[in-house]
C-alpha cells in the first residue's frame, strides 16, 4: 500500500462506515488498521470504543481508552469516557461516586481548557450538586466544592460561559445573598475578562476544521490554510491575553499544542515548536519527552532526530544523544554520507581526535561514502585539529576516488588556495582538466581562469582563456564562434568582486549582444505544415529561397490565439482583461461566411513582414518584452523587397485598408476621386517625411519607435501605400 493509499481519508471514511454496520468480532481489525493510519482520529475512536460499550465488553473499553484519551483530547470522546465512568461506577455506592468525582477531575484537568468545555463544567457541578450527605459538614464541604467548580469554569473561556455564569449567580444567591454579593462582585472582572478573551478566541477556533485527519502533507490549500489556522491560534494562547498566571497560562497553550498535533500530527514544525516552546520555558523534560513522541510519529525525519540528539548533548545526555546518532547511521549500508559527517563532528566534540579519526577510517569504506565525507574531515583535521599534512593527506587520497566529482576538485583547490600552494593548484587543475569530458570541465575552466586571472601574470592568463574556449567550444554548438574575443573577457579579466570596469547599462548592452550572437545564427528545422501549404508559405516563397541558410518555422495559424478579443467575429460575452480569446476553428468561420481574421492581417503585409509575423511565437496574453523585440528586430536581416514591386503590387491590390478596415468596423474608406486636387500634395508631403525620418538613424528609445511606427500608419489612411519597417530600417515605397 503506498503511502497516498494509506492515508487516503475518503477511503477511511468509507472503511469507518463499514466498520460501524459489522459485528464487533469482524469489526475490531478494521478499527485497529484505521488508527494505525490516523492515531489521532478521535472520531475513530469514540466510535471503536462505543462499539464495545454496546456489548458491554468494559475491559476492552479500558484499555482502548488507555491507548487514545492522553493523545486525543477531543470534548466529545472525553464526554464517551465519563459516561463509561459513570455507568460502570453507579451501582458502588459512595465508593463508586468517590471515583467518578476523581474521574470528572481528571478529564477537567487535561480538557477543562477546550473552548467546547462548557457542558463538561455543567455536568460536572450538576454532579456535585446530586452526590448525598449526612450531616452539616458533607452539605458545607459539598457546597465548597460546587463553588469552586462555578469559579473554575466562569473564568475558563467557553461556549457557555454566560450560561454558567447565570447558573452561579443563582447557585450563590440560594446559599446566602449577603455572602453572594462579596462573592459575585470579587468574579465579576475575571468573568468579564474570560467573556472578552472567548470572543476573541472563537474567531480563531472558527476557522480550524475540527474533523479534518491528520494527513502528511501535501500542500493542498486547505492543509496550508489549516495550517495558518492553528498557527495563528498559538501565537494568540502564547500572547496570554487573559492576564493569568504563567502555570495556567502554559497549560493551555500545552493543551493547545497537544489540540494542534491531532490534526497536523505529520507536521515536523509543529513538533520542534512544541518541543523548543517546552525547553524555553525551562522544561527540558518535558521538551525531551515531545522529541521522543515525535520520532516515534515521524520516525523517517532526520530534522528532528539532529534537533533531539543536540538537545540531549546540550544538557550532558552524551551517550543519549550518541544513541540518536547511532539510529541515524542505522545498518552501514543505509548510512548516508550526511550522518557520517554529522556523527564525525559529534565525535570530535565529545569524544576528541582520534575517536572521529577511527570513524572516519571506518566511514571511508562504507559504500554511501561520497566525496563530501572527505572534503568535511580534511577541513576538520585543517582548522580544528590545525594538521595541514594529514588534510592534505586526505584529500589526496579522495582524489583517487572522486577525480571525476568536479565538485570535489574546487574543493581541494579552495584547501589549496589556503596553503598559499599556486603550483600544486595548477597541477590540480591540469590534473582534472585531463580526465574530465568537456562537457563537465566548465567549473573547473571557470575556477582556472579566475586563478589566473587573480595571481598569474598576463600571458598565463591569455593562454588559459584561450585554452578554455577551445575546449568549451568543442563542446558547445557556438563553434567557432565562441574562439572570438569579447569584451565580456574584458570584464572578467578585470573585475574585483563587486567592482566592474563598466557600467550596469554597458552590462546588459554585451550580455544582450552575446545572447544575440549566440541564438540569431542557429538553424531552426521547417516542419511540415499540419493544414498544408499556408498563404503565408505562398507570399514569402521569395523569401526563403533567398535566405537559403535560414530555415523558417510556419506555425499552423489556425490554432493560433489572437490576443485582442475585439478581432472575434460573433463575440457576444463580457471580455475579460487579460484573457486570451481563441479563434473559432476554419471550417466554422467559413461556414458563417467570415474571413479568417488572421490570415487577412498576413495577407495585407508586405511578404518580409509577414514571414516575420508569421514566425512570432504564441504568446497568451500581453507577456512580452517590447525592448526585446524590438532589440531582435533591429538585429535581424530581413530580406527587402524591390521597391518597383513593392509599388506595382500596391496599385494593383489598391491602397492599404486601415486598422478600422481590418476589424470588420470599417465606416471611411479614402477615394481616389475626392479631393483630387490636394492628392498630389499629400504624396509629395508624405515623401517628404517619409525620407526625411529613414535617412536619419533608428531611435533606440521604444517609445519613439512606436511613434514613428503611428506616424507611418497614419500616413497609410491618407493614401499613401507605404510598406517601409519600422523595425528593420527598411525603405518605404510611395506612390506619387
Amino acid at each position: 500500500m503506498t503511502t497516498t493509499d494509506k492515508y487516503n481519508v475518503e477511503a477511511a471514511e468509507l472503511l469507518a462506515n463499514q466498520a460501524s454496520h459489522l459485528p464487533i468480532s469482524e469489526a475490531v481489525p478494521v478499527y485497529e488498521q484505521l488508527l494505525a493510519n490516523f492515531p489521532t482520529a478521535a472520531k475513530y475512536w469514540k466510535q471503536y470504543v462505543e462499539a464495545h460499550m454496546a456489548v458491554n465488553n468494559d475491559d476492552a473499553v479500558k484499555h482502548i481508552f488507555s491507548r487514545c484519551l492522553l493523545n486525543c483530547l477531543h470534548i466529545p470522546l472525553w464526554r464517551c469516557y465519563i459516561r463509561f465512568i459513570r455507568k460502570v461506577n453507579d451501582k458502588k455506592g459512595i465508593e463508586g461516586q468517590e471515583e467518578t468525582r476523581k474521574a470528572f477531575d481528571f478529564m477537567l484537568n487535561y480538557v477543562g481548557a477546550d473552548i467546547a468545555s462548557g457542558p463538561v463544567w455543567m455536568e460536572h457541578t450538576a454532579f456535585l450538586k446530586s452526590l448525598p450527605t449526612q450531616n452539616l459538614a458533607e452539605e458545607t464541604q459539598r457546597m465548597t466544592s460546587v463553588r469552586k467548580a462555578y469559579q473554575k469554569a466562569i473564568i475558563t473561556p467557553t461556549h457557555h460561559i454566560e450560561q454558567l455564569w447565570r447558573e452561579y449567580e443563582n447557585f450563590e444567591n440560594s446559599v446566602s445573598r449577603a455572602l453572594a454579593k462579596g462573592l459575585l462582585s470579587e468574579y465579576q472582572p475575571k468573568y468579564n475578562s474570560a467573556r472578552a478573551v472567548y470572543r476573541e478566541r472563537k474567531k480563531f477556533a472558527d476557522e480550524i476544521d475540527w474533523n479534518m485527519l491528520a494527513v502528511p502533507p501535501s500542500g493542498t490549500s486547505k492543509e496550508e490554510m489549516q495550517w495558518i489556522a492553528w498557527k495563528r491560534f498559538l501565537a494568540f494562547e502564547k500572547g496570554n491575553p487573559q492576564r493569568i498566571d504563567s502555570a495556567s497560562a502554559n497549560k493551555r497553550i500545552a493543551f493547545t499544542y497537544e489540540q494542534c498535533l491531532m490534526y497536523l500530527y505529520h507536521y515536523p514544525d509543529i513538533w520542534y515548536d512544541y518541543a523548543t516552546w517546552h525547553a524555553k520555558s525551562g522544561s527540558v523534560d518535558s521538551a525531551i519527552k515531545i522529541f521522543q513522541r515525535a520520532l516515534k510519529a515521524l520516525p523517517d525525519s532526520e530534522m528532528l532526530k539532529y534537533v533531539y540528539a543536540e538537545l540531549e548533548e546540550s544538557r550532558g545526555s552524551i551517550q543519549a544523544s550518541k544513541k540518536v546518532y547511532e539510529s541515524l547511521l542505522g545498518d552501514d549500508g543505509n548510512a548516508t554520507a550526511l550522518s557520517h559527517i554529522q556523527f564525525i563532528r559529534f565525535l570530535r566534540r565529545t569524544e576528541g581526535v582520534e575517536a572521529a579519526r577511527k570513524y572516519f577510517m571506518d566511514a571511508r569504506k562504507s559504500p554511501n561514502c561520497t566525496y563530501h565525507v572527505y572534503v568535511a574531515y580534511a577541513m576538520m583535521a585543517f582548522c580544528l585539529d590545525k594538521d595541514a599534512k594529514f588534510a592534505h593527506n586526505v584529500f589526496e587520497a579522495g582524489l583517487k576516488r572522486f577525480m571525476h566529482e568536479p565538485s570535489y576538485i574546487l574543493e581541494y583547490a579552495d584547501f589549496l588556495s589556503r596553503l598559499n600552494d599556486d603550483r600544486n593548484i595548477r597541477a590540480l587543475f591540469e590534473r582534472a582538466l585531463s580526465s574530465l569530458p568537456p562537457e563537465e570541465s566548465v567549473e573547473i575552466w571557470k575556477r582556472f581562469t579566475q586563478f589566473e586571472q587573480t595571481y598569474g601574470d598576463l600571458s598565463s592568463i591569455l593562454k588559459v582563456e584561450q585554452r578554455r574556449k577551445e575546449a568549451l567550444s568543442r563542446a558547445g554548438d557556438e563553434g567557432e564562434s565562441a574562439l572570438d574575443s569579447s569584451l565580456q573577457d574584458v570584464i572578467s579579466r578585470y573585475s574585483f568582486m563587486d567592482l566592474w570596469p563598466c557600467s550596469s547599462k554597458d552590462m546588459d548592452h554585451l550580455t544582450r549582444q552575446e545572447w544575440l550572437s549566440k541564438n540569431i545564427s542557429k538553424k531552426i528545422e521547417k516542419p511540415t505544415p499540419a493544414n498544408g501549404v499556408s498563404s503565408v508559405d505562398k507570399s514569402s516563397s521569395a523569401v526563403s529561397t533567398t535566405s537559403n541558410s535560414v530555415k523558417v518555422v510556419y506555425p499552423d495559424t489556425s490554432k493560433m490565439v489572437v490576443y485582442d478579443p475585439r478581432q472575434k467575429i460573433g463575440l457576444t460575452g463580457p471580455l475579460q482583461p487579460g484573457v486570451p480569446v481563441a479563434l473559432p476553428p476554419n471550417d466554422t468561420m467559413g461556414a458563417a461566411g467570415a474571413p479568417n481574421v488572421l490570415k487577412d492581417i498576413l495577407k495585407t503585409l508586405p511578404p518580409a513582414l509577414a514571414t516575420f509575423v508569421a514566425n512570432l511565437p504564441a504568446v497568451e496574453g500581453p507577456s512580452p518584452d517590447v525592448d526585446f523585440v524590438l532589440a531582435i528586430c533591429l538585429q535581424s536581416n530581413i530580406p527587402l523587397m524591390p521597391v518597383r514591386a513593392a509599388n506595382s503590387t500596391q496599385l494593383q491590390t489598391g491602397p492599404a485598408p486601415s486598422t478600422s478596415d481590418l476589424s470588420g468596423s470599417s465606416k471611411f474608406k479614402p477615394t481616389r476621386d475626392r479631393h483630387a486636387g490636394k492628392r498630389k500634395d499629400v504624396d509629395k508631403q508624405d515623401d517628404e517625411d517619409s525620407t526625411t525620418v529613414q535617412s536619419q538613424p533608428l531611435p533606440r528609445d521604444a517609445f519613439k519607435l512606436r511613434q514613428l511606427r503611428k506616424a507611418r500608419g497614419a500616413s497609410s489612411q491618407t493614401g499613401s501605400a507605404s510598406y517601409g519597417s519600422a523595425f528593420s530600417g527598411e525603405m518605404s515605397g510611395s506612390t506619387g
